[in-house]
């Protein structure tokens, strides 16, 4: 687990700012080592100010997860990334069990839970097929924003904003330099993140965030 404490920040709007968001990822791989794209992904990820990032099934091998000590860490950091491969259109277990036990009824979601309320979050899925596959013509029937819609739902219930997800296709077919590339651009959009360099109102018209970076992220001109 790496930690680093930042400035919080939870900007309403777009702006270039001197404060700096923390996020917390919250990543879930039950066979890391036979990973090709997401051990990738994570490589030097401790080296990005303003990051935690917690391996959950390093961290709870038998799923005895404390409850106390994710919220405490849900409360500390603006934005929340689950990354994990998309196993049978969801998550891994641990993940689900995660949901099950943190986000508790009167702390993450009603009446009165409201501890999450004005935070964002967002997905990082790999997954083995490629993008064509997920579309409604396509083999899998759904877009990957539509299979999601449980995560999505999940934010909303939770007074979150769910940002569209950043989504690494054919994972089976990937060169090393398209996984090279796919670390990069996740390590780009994590650092414009942090930086406050998100513009919000274009991002909410893609699919996934990491359909056109240049768009989306805004250089620190302002242009």
């Amino acid at each position: 687990m790496y930690e680093f404490q930042n400035i919080l920040s939870a900007p309403n709007e777009i702006k270039i700012s001197t404060d700096m968001n923390k996020i917390l990822i919250l990543f879930a791989h039950p066979a890391l080592q036979k990973s090709r794209v997401n051990r990738e992904l994570i490589k030097n990820i401790h080296t990005i100010n303003g990051v935690t990032f917690r391996d959950l099934y390093e961290i709870y091998p038998d799923l005895d997860i404390s409850i106390r000590t994710e919220q405490a860490l849900l409360l500390e950091h603006d934005i929340i990334v689950f990354q994990h491969p998309f196993y049978w259109y969801s998550t891994p277990a641990i993940l689900k069990e995660w949901q099950d036990l943190v986000l508790e009824h009167g702390w993450a979601y009603g009446q009165e839970g409201k501890a999450l309320h004005g935070k964002k979050m967002f997905s990082v899925i790999s997954t083995g097929g490629r993008e064509e596959a997920y579309q409604k013509q396509g083999y899998n029937r759904y877009t990957i924003r539509e299979l999601l819609s449980p995560i999505d739902q999940t934010a909303y219930l939770c007074g979150m904003e769910y940002l569209p997800p950043f989504v690494a296709y054919g994972t089976h077919r990937m060169s090393p330099e398209d996984i090279s590339r796919h670390r990069q651009n996740y390590h780009r959009v994590l650092n414009a993140l942090v930086d406050d360099r998100i513009d919000y109102a274009k991002l909410r018209r893609y699919d996934r965030i990491n359909i056109d970076l240049n768009a989306i992220i805004i250089t620190k001109s302002g242009r």
